[in-house]
């Protein structure tokens, strides 16, 4: 490869997008996306979603939009936060990238519309606080859920441990962490970490919020 063609392989992999959004009626799409499909929460991806989210409340506030779903592709919803930045950080920046995550929460959270997590493929981690700070979680037949981070040593920043026990009660919450077991869907719906099974969630979760 000579130096022309790989400042064009660079550039091209600086300007991939962290996300997709769509806007279906008054209900606007987004689904996060990444070059190897996990949708890893990287430092990049958190600063560009709280901008974006916060981009979309105030749209929402002054025009009213029916609300916001947030997706993945069909085999991951979100792998979490990225595990080789993680191991990269130092006390100070560990605390700066908790708060970056815990902000991007309390975006979805206090977001001025109903908000939507549609879910397929794995959600893990920090996918999980992401769709726990959704108002409403639908996942597809085949969604596997999961905070695993006790397994490698870490436990979640970003509100997680908050979120999940008041949802499913203290008891479950604490053996998901603690175990860090793979949930299926259908365990999830008879838990409460989710409120349906469906097989196209995105576009069940548009029709809720256009019903």
């Amino acid at each position: 490869m000579d130096r022309a063609d790989h400042i064009t392989e660079s550039c091209q992999k600086h300007l991939v997008s962290e996300f997709l959004l769509d806007l279906h009626g008054g209900v606007h799409v987004l689904r996060l996306q990444s070059e190897d499909g996990t949708n890893r929460l990287t430092r990049q991806c958190v600063l560009s979603l709280t901008n974006e989210i916060g981009r979309l409340a105030r749209r929402a506030a002054s025009k009213g939009d029916a609300g916001l779903v947030i997706a993945g592709n069909a085999r991951f919803f979100s792998a979490g936060a990225d595990l080789s930045e993680i191991s990269a950080l130092d006390g100070p920046r560990a605390y700066e990238f908790s708060k970056m995550g815990q902000a991007l929460m309390a975006a979805i959270a206090d977001f001025p519309a109903p908000v939507y997590a549609a879910i397929e493929g794995y959600c893990m981690g920090g996918g999980l606080d992401l769709a726990l700070a959704c108002r409403h979680r639908i996942a597809s037949p085949h969604a596997i859920f999961g905070h695993r981070g006790t397994a490698l040593g870490l436990i979640t920043g970003w509100g997680g441990t908050q979120r999940l026990p008041r949802l499913i009660g203290k008891g479950r919450a604490l053996e998901m962490f603690v175990a860090a077991d793979k949930i299926s869907a259908k365990n999830a719906l008879r838990m409460g970490l989710i409120e349906a099974i469906a097989d196209d969630p995105v576009a069940e979760a548009v029709r809720r919020l256009e019903s």
